[in-house]
C-alpha cells in the first residue's frame, strides 16, 4: 500500500462535511432519546450491531479477523479503552448539553498529540504547536468557570458532565495513541474497528445492566435512532474515516473535523433548545483555534515550504 497520501479535493471535503455533521448529530440523537433509554446501553447495544456488520464485511472481502495472537489482545485492550471512552461520554451526556459534550470531546487531537509527541521522536511538537497546545487548555478553562445554570445543584450537574466529556477526549486521544504505537497501525482498519466496536459492545452493555440501566420505552424514535447510532454512525461514517485516512493527508482531515462540534453547538441549540452562556462560546472557540494550530501546523509549515520555494524559483528564474 502506498504510503502517498493526497491533498483534499472536492469528494474529501463533500464526504467530511457528511460524516462531521453524522458525528455531531449521534450526541443530539442520545440526548433526546436518554429517556427512553440510557445512553450507555443505547451505545452498547449500537457498537454490538455495528462490529457484526463490520465482521460481515471482513468475510464477504474473504479476509478473517484474528482471535489469537498478540495482534488480538491489543485489539481487545484498545477495544476496552475506546469503550471507556463511550462510557464517560454516556454518562457525561446524562449530565450536561450536548453542545458541551461534543466541544469537549473533540479535544482529543491534544491529548494524542501531547502522548505521541513522548512516544515517538517523528511525532516532536513544534512550537507554534505548543501555543496551540496553551491557547486549549486556555479556552477549557474559560469554558469550565463560565457561568451556567442558576442552581449550584444544576451547576455542579453541569461540570461534572463537561469533565466527564473532557476525559472522554482524553480517552480518545489515548486510543489514538495505542493504535498508532501498536501492531495495529500495520492491521486493515476494519480489523481495528472490529475490536473496537466488539469490545465497547460487551463492555457497555455490561456496565448497563450491572448499573441497573436496562430500562427501554420502545418508540419509533429510539428505533430509528439505534439505527442510526449503529449504521450510520458506528458503520458507515467509521468506515469511511478510516479509509480517508488511507487516502487523504491526516492532518488536513484533522483540521476538517473541527466541524463536528461546530456543528454539535449549532445543532444543539436549534434541535434541543440548549442555553449557550457566552463564556462557554468564547472558550469553546479558543479550544477549537489551539486544536486547528496543532492538528494543522504540519499542513500550515509544508504550505509554507512551498510558497518559499515556489518564490525562490521565481526570483532565481529572473
Amino acid at each position: 500500500m502506498s504510503t502517498i497520501r493526497k491533498p483534499l479535493d472536492v469528494t474529501a471535503v463533500g464526504l467530511m462535511v457528511l460524516i462531521c455533521l453524522v458525528w455531531s448529530v449521534q450526541q443530539i440523537g442520545l440526548k433526546a432519546t436518554g429517556h427512553l433509554a440510557a445512553p450507555v446501553l443505547q451505545i452498547g447495544v449500537r457498537s454490538v450491531i455495528a462490529a457484526f456488520c463490520v465482521w460481515a464485511l471482513v468475510r464477504l472481502r474473504g479476509d478473517r479477523i484474528p482471535f489469537s495472537g498478540s495482534t488480538a489482545v491489543t485489539g481487545v485492550f484498545v477495544g476496552l479503552l475506546f469503550g471507556f471512552e463511550f462510557l464517560l461520554l454516556a454518562e457525561s451526556i446524562k449530565l450536561t448539553s450536548a453542545s458541551h459534550v461534543v466541544v469537549f470531546l473533540y479535544t482529543a487531537p491534544i491529548f494524542a498529540a501531547l502522548g505521541l509527541h513522548w512516544r515517538l521522536p517523528s511525532e516532536r511538537l513544534a512550537a507554534g504547536q505548543w501555543v496551540g497546545i496553551a491557547l486549549a487548555a486556555a479556552g477549557i478553562a474559560v469554558a469550565f468557570i463560565g457561568n451556567g445554570p442558576s442552581t449550584s445543584a444544576d451547576l455542579s450537574s453541569m461540570l461534572l458532565g463537561d469533565l466527564l466529556a473532557l476525559c472522554a477526549g482524553a480517552g480518545w486521544g489515548a486510543t489514538t495513541i495505542v493504535i498508532r504505537c501498536s501492531r495495529l497501525s500495520t492491521v486493515p482498519a476494519t480489523h481495528t474497528l472490529f475490536y473496537q466496536l466488539a469490545a465497547a459492545g460487551v463492555l457497555l452493555t455490561l456496565a448497563a445492566f450491572a448499573s441497573g440501566q436496562t430500562l427501554i420505552v420502545p418508540t419509533w424514535l429510539l428505533g430509528l435512532n439505534l439505527v442510526f447510532q449503529a449504521f450510520v454512525v458506528c458503520f458507515f461514517s467509521f468506515l469511511v474515516w478510516f479509509w480517508m485516512l488511507t487516502q487523504y493527508r491526516a492532518s488536513q482531515l484533522g483540521v476538517l473535523s473541527l466541524m463536528s462540534p461546530l456543528f454539535g453547538v449549532v445543532l444543539g441549540v436549534l434541535l434541543l433548545g440548549e442555553p449557550l452562556s457566552m463564556e462557554f462560546l468564547l472558550g469553546s472557540s479558543i479550544v477549537l483555534a489551539g486544536i486547528v494550530i496543532v492538528t494543522g501546523y504540519p499542513w500550515f509549515r509544508q504550505w509554507r515550504l512551498r510558497h518559499a520555494s515556489s518564490i525562490a524559483v521565481k526570483r532565481t528564474a529572473d
